[in-house]
C-alpha cells in the first residue's frame, strides 16, 4: 500500500487513542485540502528550503540534473524530476523527502501493534488520507487483520470509491468518519471536482448495513457557512440510524504550507477561517433540528 505517514497517539481521528495511517491517492481535488501531498497516487518529492544547507549532495545524486547548487543557491527543477528519490536519500538535513513509502499490510500492522497498550476499549487504528478506499483491497485487508487481533478500526472517507466495496467496508470498519463537504451539489462539484450525491448514497447504504458513523463537516467562512448547508446536514442526519454525531471542523490554511513543499503556490485562505460566532450559529442551527453536534473548533 502507498502510505504518506503513520501518526501515533492521535486524539482527533476517532474515539480514544488512535494510530492514524495516511494513504496516498484521492479522487477529489478539494480547494481547501489539508493534506495536498496525499492527492496524487504517485511518488512526489517535497523540498523544505529552510532546511537546505547548499551542500550539493542532491545534485551529485540526481541522475537527471533536476538539482543545481551554485551562486544562485539551490535550484530544484521539478520538470526534470523523475521522483527516483535518490536526492532525498542523499540529503543530510531532510530538506528533501519522499511523500510516500510503499509498505505491506504486515509492516503497517507492526507499527499499529506497538501502541496496543494505549488503545483501551475505544482506541485503535484509523485509516485516513487521501482516500483510503482508493486502495480498497489493501485497506480492507489491513482492517480485517486489525479486527482479527482485537484492534478497533475506523476509516475516514469522502465516500468517493467504487460502491461495490460498501458492504465490505461496513463490515470491516467499527466506525466510519464520513466527510460531508457541502450540501449544495453545484458548489460541491466546483470545489471538489465531483458530485456529492453518490457520496451521500454510499453513506446511506453503509448505514443501512449497520455501519456506525460520524458526519465530519468542514466549515468555510463565506463558502458553506449558511443555513441551507446546515439544513442539508440535518436532512442527511435524519436518514441515518447509526450516526453518532456530526462533527464541525473549522477550516485552517495549513495545507498551503504543504503545497509550497510540493513546489506549488500557497493557497491557504485566512478569510475562510470561521469565527467562533459562526461556529456557534452552525451548532445552534443543527441542534435545533435534532442533530447531535461535536465542535472540534472549541
Amino acid at each position: 500500500m502507498r502510505v504518506t505517514e503513520i501518526q501515533r497517539f492521535c486524539m482527533h481521528d476517532g474515539p480514544g487513542v488512535r494510530t492514524t495511517v495516511f494513504f496516498k491517492g484521492c479522487p477529489l481535488r478539494c480547494r481547501w485540502c489539508h493534506n495536498p501531498e496525499t492527492q496524487s497516487a504517485s511518488q512526489q518529492i517535497l523540498y523544505d528550503a529552510a532546511r537546505c544547507i547548499g551542500c550539493g549532495a542532491c545534485a551529485a545524486a540526481c541522475p537527471v540534473g533536476a538539482h543545481r547548487v551554485g551562486a544562485d543557491g539551490h535550484v530544484y527543477d521539478r520538470t526534470e524530476c523523475t521522483a527516483c528519490a535518490l536526492c532525498a536519500a542523499a540529503c543530510p538535513t531532510g530538506a528533501l523527502f519522499q511523500a510516500m513509502r510503499e509498505m505491506t499490510e504486515e509492516e503497517v500492522l507492526a507499527v499499529v501493534e506497538r501502541d496496543r497498550a494505549f488503545y483501551g476499549e475505544e482506541g485503535g487504528v484509523t485509516l485516513s488520507g487521501g482516500e483510503p478506499m482508493a486502495q480498497p483491497e489493501a485497506a480492507l485487508r489491513l482492517l480485517r487483520m486489525c479486527k482479527d487481533r482485537g484492534i478497533g478500526t475506523a476509516v475516514e472517507t469522502c465516500g468517493c470509491f467504487d460502491p461495490a466495496y460498501v458492504p465490505a467496508l461496513a463490515e470491516a470498519a467499527d466506525l466510519l468518519l464520513w466527510d460531508f463537504k457541502d450540501g449544495d451539489d453545484a458548489r460541491h462539484r466546483e470545489n471538489t471536482g465531483v458530485s456529492g450525491l453518490p457520496l451521500m448514497r454510499a453513506l446511506i447504504e453503509a448505514d443501512a448495513r449497520g455501519a456506525q458513523s460520524v458526519l465530519r463537516c468542514i466549515l468555510l467562512r463565506g463558502v458553506n457557512t449558511e443555513e441551507a448547508h446546515y439544513l442539508a446536514i440535518a436532512e442527511l442526519w435524519s436518514k441515518l440510524r447509526h450516526c453518532r454525531y456530526a462533527e464541525l471542523l473549522p477550516y485552517h490554511p495549513y495545507g498551503g504550507a504543504k503545497r509550497r513543499l510540493l513546489g506549488e503556490a500557497d493557497d491557504g485562505r485566512e478569510d475562510w477561517i470561521p469565527t467562533p460566532e459562526e461556529l456557534e450559529r452552525a451548532r445552534d442551527h443543527l441542534a435545533a433540528r435534532g442533530v447531535r453536534v461535536r465542535d472540534l473548533g472549541r
